[in-house]
């Protein structure tokens, strides 16, 4: 491809709208054009990276034995209702109507479509196991769109099926997709971690998060050196501090005035005791599906602690988008509760959570359900008892690890992968049953494994940039070459460079020439940008038959001979494409 007739235009200019590298570089670069808030096109040169990323998808995919088709992204609402979805997945979900009122939605995941497929298609132990793929267009209504391709409203997903007949089955459908997942992104380049998961709006009872390893993720990791934990923060269980001594006497309740206490380290200095003798409160209203208040919950956790939203709503068997953090203005009156002095002693008519730490701690400091009043030496069992009682609390970096108890360290990660195992979730739902070999009726046990393709893109940027620009691993490069044509008319330099050109074409290199009629620096600056991972420049030199050999990777530039240099970048990307 001539670089005088693609179209590509490139910014010096930082966007103002990006915030992180992946998004100023995708734009400066031009390989996407935004069209709305969340809403990206790809232009030639991130196409054909995104292409790249397919393949090698598509690739191992079918080596593992997964079969691709391709199913609409306008999707029934009845299938959604008959999983139990159409409320539950809450307003990500981009609903539309046709002319005739019917309800459909822009498909964010195919659960319910794979598995209307195969209700209809499999009713036998004999055609099983079976896992059905496709890369497509995915949808979620986001409330804040950001960060370009990382948080976008429309993206290209991989999202694949598993169909066992059991468990056992099961398991080694995830564990292969697992070892897939693993290839693929070591093909992609990306330095990544799996770790546990939240198996979210999706559900099941096991989930594995790919994450490349990046500060701008919005993954918080959890992760021990000492052995092999590692999990999102979101997932991470928190080991309960060591319980009081049992030769500790639970002490009489003491009502103190604290005034303007209304935080955690207010109290402490105001009391002059440590965070951990104290217990913060939380306080939530819940909506049931049609949005309307559907009563409130107290959540408490130690002083010090934070509480953890996704292991509330996961207590509590509710989507996160029914409940929110309550008016306390509205709170004395429903349930007792005073804003700034709430405690679990004189609460009701709301549903008390309490974090599992907090049932072996003794004589606590907590609100007193009155202004400006804490009460000390409050005690689990004696004063006070939770509805549901469990782990609350966000794993931090310095806490044990819950499996070594050595310190648990902290990172960031763009999740780019995710695998779930389902169960029988939506084939109870649904009625997706096969028979056995004695004809008996069993739902189909299901796993479900999805790529973010388009995120993957950016990934990929985030971790292979610097200040000039992208630095393209060979694998999903846009293009392998670029041949930098100082001077287009001057005749032996012209020769050379076409010449070169086409023996990386024949070679099945993929290259481009830069024949613009533009300044040396320009170009330069141009393909370091762009990230091509090898540039051959031909210059001055020329007659001589050298060239200028430079990886975009590396700092150093070599001249060498036009054999050699040819040779260099046929066998580069050969090992590493």
């Amino acid at each position: 491809m001539r670089l005088s007739k693609m179209y590509v235009r490139t910014l010096r200019e930082l966007p103002a709208e990006a915030e992180i590298p992946s998004h100023i570089l995708l734009l400066r670069t031009g390989m996407i054009r935004k069209l709305a808030s969340g809403i990206y096109g790809f232009m030639p040169l991130g196409w054909r990276t995104l292409h790249k990323i397919e393949n090698i998808i598509r690739e191992e995919m079918d080596k593992s034995g997964a079969q691709e088709i391709l199913m609409s992204a306008i999707q029934p609402a009845e299938l959604w209702e008959e999983s139990g979805r159409w409320s539950a997945y809450g307003p990500e979900l981009w609903r539309i109507k046709d002319r005739n009122g019917r309800d459909f939605c822009l498909g964010p995941t195919h659960e319910e479509i794979f598995t209307d497929i195969v209700r209809d298609g499999v009713s036998s132990y004999r055609q099983l196991p079976l896992n059905l793929y496709q890369i497509q267009h995915k949808y979620r209504d986001e409330a804040r769109p950001r960060f370009g391709l990382m948080r976008s409203r429309e993206f290209i997903m991989k999202d694949a099926y598993s169909f066992d007949k059991d468990q056992e089955g099961l398991d080694k459908s995830y564990d292969d997709m697992y070892d897939t997942y693993t290839r693929i992104f070591t093909r992609c380049g990306l330095t990544f971690r799996p770790v546990e998961a939240d198996s979210g709006a999706i559900g099941g009872n096991a989930s594995h998060e790919f994450t490349a390893l990046s500060e701008v993720g919005e993954s918080d990791i959890a992760y021990c050196e000492s052995c092999s934990m590692a999990a999102n923060v979101e997932k991470a269980v928190c080991r309960d501090a060591e319980p009081s001594p049992e030769s500790e006497a639970m002490l009489e309740l003491q009502e103190v005035h604290t005034p303007g206490t209304k935080t955690i380290e207010e109290l402490a200095s105001f009391l002059n005791i440590d965070k951990k003798k104290t217990i913060k409160a939380l306080l939530f209203e819940k909506y049931d599906e049609d949005g309307k208040a559907d009563g409130y919950v107290a959540a408490f956790v130690r002083g010090d602690r934070d509480l953890n939203m996704i292991k509330l709503v996961n207590a509590l068997k509710i989507p996160e988008h029914a409940i929110a953090f309550a008016d306390e203005s509205k709170l004395e009156a429903a349930i007792g509760a005073v804003g700034g002095f709430t405690g679990p002693i004189g609460l009701h008519d709301c549903m008390i959570v309490v974090d599992s730490e907090l049932v072996g701690l003794k004589n606590l400091c907590a609100g007193a359900c009155k202004p400006d009043h804490h009460i000390l030496n409050v005690n689990y069992g004696r004063d006070y008892e939770g509805d549901i009682v469990t782990d609350l609390k966000v794993l931090k970096e310095g806490d044990p690890c819950p499996v070594c108890g050595a310190p648990i360290k902290h990172t960031r990660g763009i999740e780019v992968g995710q695998v779930f195992k389902l169960g029988t979730k939506y084939s109870e739902a649904m009625n997706a049953i096969y028979k056995d070999e004695n004809q008996q009726d069993h739902p189909l046990v299901m796993g479900c494994y999805g790529i973010g393709v388009s995120r993957t893109l950016a990934a990929v940027i985030e971790q292979h940039h610097d200040e000039d620009g992208i630095i393209w691993p060979v694998s999903v490069a846009p293009y392998h070459v670029i041949v930098t044509l100082v001077k287009p008319k001057d005749e032996t330099q012209s020769k050379l460079a076409e010449d070169i050109y086409q023996k990386l074409l024949t070679a099945g290199v993929e290259a481009v020439i830069d024949d613009r009629d533009e300044r040396p620096g320009v170009k330069f600056k141009d393909a370091d940008l762009l990230g091509f991972p090898i540039r051959i420049t031909v210059g001055k030199r020329a007659g001589e038959g050298i060239v200028e050999y430079k990886l975009r990777r590396d700092s150093e530039k070599t001249e060498i001979s036009v054999e050699e240099a040819i040779e260099n970048a046929i066998n580069l990307v050969n090992e590493e494409k």
